[in-house]
């Protein structure tokens, strides 16, 4: 019993010890009123959360940060992102040891009633493209110390995220000076009945209710029953943003792919707006834009889930080089997350150096 109390009395003694040796950063969490989601048809709700990463010593400084923008996957929100992968840990402890210059992460929530934005525009569900790059930027600008120049500003993200990243990029670049995705997902859409959303594409063609697409995102997550719902809930969100609907119930939105007596049929127009949204096919018309970044990483593992990622994300990559687009691009050992977070992720040992070199600071 003895040895039990004077080890929990070290415990806490080492710890107090440890936070004050380590200096901490500082998580703010707001709401703000997203002009550019207010008004919107499709019930989404324009007062949004955002989460606030502040370095250590803001508070007693009058310096100026630059900023990282994170855009958290489908499914998630500013505040799980967060905590999923203990980013104001892995920041901390970077500014600590040398490793990172102090800045501030700002992650905004982009999740909607069928779990994604995508960060794109939609006559439906309101213009999440445009609430990062102007609400978001705007209001950290106005609130914050930042140093409110293209060329302090990084942006990044994973999955969907990452994707985001990319197709803001593109719209934006008088705003960003340097890009990260992690894991983009959805670079490059293939559309079939063999395709990942294919069998999504037949499941929500037959629901009638639309609480039903919700069935099984309950269960296990990785077991064959999330996956589904996570997948059907992925093909809602996708046609809410790329081609909305609203007599088209109970989504208020067409689908590219559909099923008369099993068969499938494919909609020609609706696909070309699908393939409009792909940050691939993007590429062509924007090229002025991407050329005006400092630096782009993208990185995928090569063991992950989703089978499109490494593809996609490779294609994306050879694509920008081929015009004369500068990127770095590298498939490591891993899947969608397990090396993410944590000391030796990618946040840590990738992500954050990116930043720490390419982004101006004061």
């Amino acid at each position: 019993m003895k040895l039990f109390i004077s080890f929990v009395f070290l415990f806490f003694i080492t710890a107090n010890s440890y936070s004050q040796i380590k200096k901490q950063g500082k998580l703010v969490v707001q709401t703000l009123l997203a002009k550019s989601i207010e008004g919107n048809h499709g019930g989404e709700n324009p007062m949004r959360s955002i989460t606030i990463y502040l370095p250590p010593g803001y508070d007693e400084s009058q310096q100026r940060y630059p900023v990282i923008y994170f855009l958290h996957g489908f499914g998630l929100s500013d505040s799980q992102m967060v905590m999923l992968t203990q980013f104001n840990l892995l920041l901390d402890d970077a500014i600590n040891s040398g490793r990172l210059r102090p800045l501030i992460v700002v992650f905004p929530n982009s999740c909607t009633i069928y779990k994604g934005s995508f960060y794109t525009n939609s006559s439906l569900t309101g213009n999440w493209c445009d609430y990062i790059a102007k609400d978001v930027v705007d209001y950290v600008d106005q609130q914050y110390r930042t140093i409110a120049k293209r060329e302090s500003r990084g942006l990044a993200g994973h999955s969907m995220g990452g994707h985001g990243t990319l197709k803001i990029a593109m719209f934006y670049p008088d705003r960003f000076g340097a890009l990260y995705a992690l894991s983009p997902a959805l670079l490059k859409l293939e559309i079939g009945t063999d395709s990942l959303l294919g069998p999504a594409f037949k499941k929500v063609g037959t629901i009638k209710n639309p609480i039903e697409a919700f069935e099984g995102i309950q269960a296990p997550m990785g077991s064959l029953e999330w996956r589904k719902a996570f997948v059907n809930l992925l093909s809602v969100s996708l046609a809410r943003a790329y081609t909305p609907d609203e007599k088209n119930l109970p989504f208020e939105a067409d689908f590219p792919l559909t099923f008369e007596n099993g068969e499938e049929v494919k909609h020609s127009d609706l696909i070309k707006k699908w393939n409009e949204q792909s940050p691939y096919n993007m590429i062509d018309s924007h090229i002025d834009a991407l050329k005006k970044y400092v630096a782009i990483k993208i990185d995928w593992g090569n063991h992950d889930q989703n089978k499109e990622i490494p593809v996609s994300s490779l294609l994306f990559s050879k694509k920008l080089e081929s015009l004369g687009i500068k990127n770095f691009a590298e498939e490591y050992e891993g899947d969608h997350i397990n090396k993410i977070s944590g000391a030796s992720g990618r946040i840590a040992t990738q992500l954050l150096p990116f930043f720490n070199q390419y982004l101006k600071f004061e």
